[in-house]
């Protein structure tokens, strides 16, 4: 068969349908034409030629218009749970359509005076014994295609939904690790502990709140901003012994709101992401205001100091907090970027969080 002419059949019928139809061809069709024409249609070459034509036409007008009745059925009952109804009414429409094309079949070959068919009763009756019983093997046919389709679709979407959430996992335990800031963190305490072993004590009982912290995240949806500070505080005090003063965070949140609450480490979610994109000096240092406005929002800014060299990372942790956010409240996360600042406004949610929109 030409390709072309395989792909454009394809572009209508599926492969199985396809196939299927081919294989039912050289049954029916001296089945319908023996019904039709008798014994001559094997004795006479004339007779079989024209028969074959004939019939072969009317077979694919017949397959294009039942298709189409059989999928509009299906897509009117998609559902899986619905397939006894959906099977019922598809036999009627089918079965109606079928008397439609027996009538048609034999009035089509009544116009060929060499195959002796006359347009009556007695010759309709045949071919619409013949197309019922065809009918039921095209919807059973049709059904389980459809069905076979569906569960391998329904497959291949759940092995999607499991391999994202696999990612997902994986991508959180990272976010938890943080490999590059544990490091950092390791090279900072093996310099203070052969300065001043206090407070690389001192040090050490940060890390161990931070990362407890990290470790814990993921079993609450939210937590109080006096929770998320606390945890930012220890968070800051780290990245400060290593940067030193070229770092400078300052908290300013109004006790009104400290029981309000959000998602767990948003903060260090815009604060990774201003060190990210921003470099940093002691003549130069970059400096991370985090306050409250009084309309219950919580605002983390920066000073713009963008990085020479372009680093490629990604704005994944701010578009997943957007995100988040979108579920848990009315009220959008706020992205205020200029020549010299970039802020980062959240809403404070109250203790039972307003409904998704």
């Amino acid at each position: 068969m030409d390709q072309t002419f395989y792909r454009r059949l394809t572009t209508f019928f599926s492969r199985w349908e396809l196939w299927y139809h081919l294989l039912m061809m050289p049954i029916l069709f001296p089945i319908g034409n023996y019904y039709f024409v008798g014994p001559r249609y094997f004795s006479d070459w004339r007779v079989f030629v024209l028969g074959t034509a004939v019939v072969c036409v009317l077979y694919w007008v017949s397959v294009i218009a039942l298709t189409l009745a059989v999928r509009g059925v299906i897509n009117r009952y998609p559902d899986v749970q619905r397939a006894t109804l959906r099977t019922l009414i598809m036999l009627t429409t089918v079965g109606l359509l079928t008397v439609a094309l027996a009538v048609l079949d034999v009035f089509t070959y009544s116009l060929f005076p060499i195959l002796g068919v006359s347009f009556t009763w007695e010759a309709i009756r045949p071919i619409l014994i013949l197309g019922l019983i065809f009918d039921l093997c095209f919807c059973v046919a049709l059904n389980v295609f459809y069905t076979y389709n569906q569960w391998h679709r329904d497959q291949t979407e759940n092995e999607l939904l499991r391999q994202a959430t696999l990612q997902h996992q994986l991508d959180t335990l990272k976010m938890k690790i943080n490999p590059h800031f544990l490091f950092n963190s390791l090279t900072s305490l093996s310099s203070l502990i052969g300065e001043d072993q206090q407070l690389a004590e001192a040090f050490v009982d940060r890390l161990s709140k931070v990362y407890r912290y990290l470790l814990q995240a993921n079993t609450r949806e939210l937590v109080s901003l006096q929770t998320e500070l606390d945890f930012i505080a220890n968070y800051a005090s780290l990245l400060q012994t290593r940067y030193g003063s070229s770092l400078q965070v300052d908290q300013s949140a109004d006790a009104v709101f400290l029981d309000h609450v959000l998602p767990p480490l948003t903060l260090q979610s815009l604060i990774d992401n201003a060190l990210k994109h921003n470099s940093m000096s002691a003549a130069k240092p970059l400096s991370i205001a985090i306050e409250t406005t009084p309309d219950g929002r919580l605002v983390v800014r920066n000073n713009v100091q963008r990085k020479v060299t372009k680093m490629d990372v990604s704005p994944s942790k701010l578009a997943d907090l957007m995100a988040k956010y979108r579920q848990l409240s009315r009220e959008e996360v706020q992205v205020d970027e200029t020549a010299t600042h970039f802020g980062v406004s959240i809403p404070l949610l109250v203790s039972q969080p307003i409904q998704p929109k």
